[in-house]
């Protein structure tokens, strides 16, 4: 992957209006509903569904309720663990991509790894992937950042890079993007929910972005552009709404 491959999707038929449709669906939630009254509790509470869909992905059995009254199985509180250090990282994505990349891993996986394994590539071929993928968020682009969310989540579902938590990992570096260039700066939208919602897309296209090629990364930023719109329906500035 490199900087001009989101240049290259940017071309593909639909992405560009499916893209600001997307971000005009989550300006519109984030605009009407008040985005500057909004307390740090709400916040929390996106992060906290964060964190539970996310745990569901990556394999957890616990409900919301259980993840909220710190029930939850090992994947979940693993999840919640992370969404409670996530967002300090957001200027450090920013600047030194590789160390948040390596921080976020380290964070979900302690107590599940030997520290040693914590934030390290878990091969060459590994260290080359997380290379690529901040060179990505490094380098400047015109592409939206919800387009750039998108492949970097893929990319790093589907290269496994660490040895445990990719998918934990993967996912809450696309709620970070989304803070970190100001889609969603008080972290609001609940991207993690958006893909839960969509189960069974979600990993297909994943599945499709693996296995390489245009048609694959296609089909996935097109499937990424819908969750946004259901990761808007799940945050919880929309229940304070009703």
């Amino acid at each position: 992957m490199s900087p001009d491959a989101l240049a290259d999707l940017m071309s593909l038929e639909g992405v560009p209006s499916a893209y600001a449709a997307a971000r005009d669906g989550v300006d519109v939630i984030l605009r009407d509903r008040g985005l500057r009254r909004t307390s740090p509790e709400t916040t929390v509470e996106s992060l906290l569904r964060g964190a539970h869909a996310s745990a569901v992905l990556e394999g957890s059995g616990s409900t919301l309720a259980q993840v909220r009254a710190g029930e939850g199985d090992e994947i979940a509180a693993d999840a919640v663990r992370l969404s409670t250090e996530l967002l300090a990282l957001a200027p450090t994505l920013g600047r030194a991509p590789l160390q948040a990349l390596a921080r976020i891993h380290a964070v979900a996986g302690a107590g599940a790894l030997d520290p040693e394994r914590l934030g390290r590539p878990r091969d060459a071929e590994s260290a080359v992937r997380l290379r690529e993928v901040a060179a990505v968020l490094s380098a400047p682009t015109d592409a939206p950042a919800l387009l750039v969310a998108a492949l970097v989540h893929a990319e790093l579902v589907t290269a496994a890079p660490f040895a445990s938590h990719n998918g934990l990992v993967a996912r809450a570096v696309e709620r970070l993007l989304l803070v970190s260039r100001g889609v969603d700066e008080k972290s609001l939208i609940v991207p993690e929910a958006g893909h839960l919602a969509l189960r069974a897309q979600y990993e297909s296209n994943l599945r499709g972005y693996a296995e390489g090629g245009r048609a694959g990364a296609h089909a996935w930023v097109l499937y990424a552009a819908e969750a946004y719109t259901a990761a808007g329906e799940a945050s919880p500035l929309r229940r304070e709404a009703e």
